[in-house]
């Protein structure tokens, strides 16, 4: 955790935003957006994801996003990969954390990646023998991410103890962190307080939790604040709640990054995040959009009267 702050709130716009509309955003509005975002006092910043550009045209330009990226001072730039080749392009290109996300279902990981779990868990141990291999590497974060955690949309229900599995093998493999996700939206706060508690019990408290929702059922806040009960103090969102759920057409993608600093920070929990730094921020975002819907409380509603940040006070 960055010194002064409570909760690290993990921009993943830039990644999960961008690649779930058919926008394709110019790397020069990228980089706009991201520098605005940094400013504003946002410690972490997923910028791409180095899959095939045929697969993600949206991401084509994530290597050097990420090249320019890290050259902004005081930010960790994150990017996703799916196997050892975009690790070896991330880690190439400078990124400071490489996050690694098999799904916790199998059926909904084959159907992502034509893999078995097991074929996914041998795939990540790649990766870090790779970072292990160079030491030029050696301060790269990698980040196992369980996706489907809290249910699927081929399986159903998703069984804690098999996430459990899962994470105790991200570790074993050498993981430095793990991310749980509510990939498709299906969990609730008690689930969501549940199954944080039994990881904790599961991998100890010393080891670096984030959690990702989605915001589909409009549970998502909902669920970061039993995560926040739980323990957990690393939060994913997205500003403008940019992107959306392919299963449920009109609802918001990840929960509002502006939303989510301002609960954080009404409940005195630092963040280190100015908010009209992110609506400024959200304004370069909405300036390259083409009729993609976004979303959020707080652009609307605005600043309560008295309203004092925990990070201004």
């Amino acid at each position: 955790m960055k010194d002064g702050i409570d909760v690290l709130v993990h921009e993943v716009g830039p990644r999960d935003g961008l690649q779930s509309i058919q926008t394709i955003f110019p790397t020069e509005a990228k980089m706009d957006w991201i520098k605005r975002e940094a400013t504003a006092g946002v410690p972490q910043i997923q910028v791409g994801s180095f899959v095939p550009p045929k697969n993600l045209p949206q991401m084509a330009d994530s290597g050097d996003v990420v090249r320019q990226s890290v050259n902004i001072p005081g930010l960790t730039v994150s990017a996703l990969v799916p196997n050892l080749r975009g690790a070896e392009n991330g880690m190439a290109a400078g990124a400071h954390q490489i996050g690694v996300v098999l799904s916790v279902s199998e059926a909904h990981n084959y159907s992502n990646v034509k893999r078995t779990v097991a074929e996914s868990l041998d795939g990540f141990s790649e990766i870090v023998a790779h970072r292990d291999a160079h030491d030029e590497y050696k301060d790269i974060v990698i980040s196992g991410g369980l996706a489907t955690a809290f249910g699927c949309t081929i399986d159903g229900q998703v069984a804690p103890s098999d996430v459990m599995r899962v994470a105790e093998e991200f570790l074993k493999r050498g993981a430095d962190r793990i991310s749980v996700a509510d990939t498709v939206g299906y969990a609730n706060p008690g689930q969501v307080k549940a199954l944080f508690a039994e990881l904790y019990r599961t991998v100890g408290t010393d080891v670096a939790v984030g959690a990702h929702f989605h915001d589909t059922r409009g549970l998502g806040m909902a669920n970061a604040f039993a995560a926040l009960e739980a323990g957990v103090r690393e939060l994913d969102s997205c500003l403008g709640g940019l992107g959306g759920c392919p299963y449920a057409p009109g609802a918001s993608g990840n929960i509002v990054t502006e939303d989510l600093v301002f609960m954080l920070e009404a409940m005195g929990m630092r963040t280190g995040i100015d908010l009209d730094g992110l609506l400024e921020s959200r304004e370069i975002m909405e300036r390259h959009l083409t009729d993609e819907p976004t979303h959020g409380a707080y652009v609307t509603a605005g600043r309560p009267l008295g309203f004092q940040s925990a990070t201004a006070a």
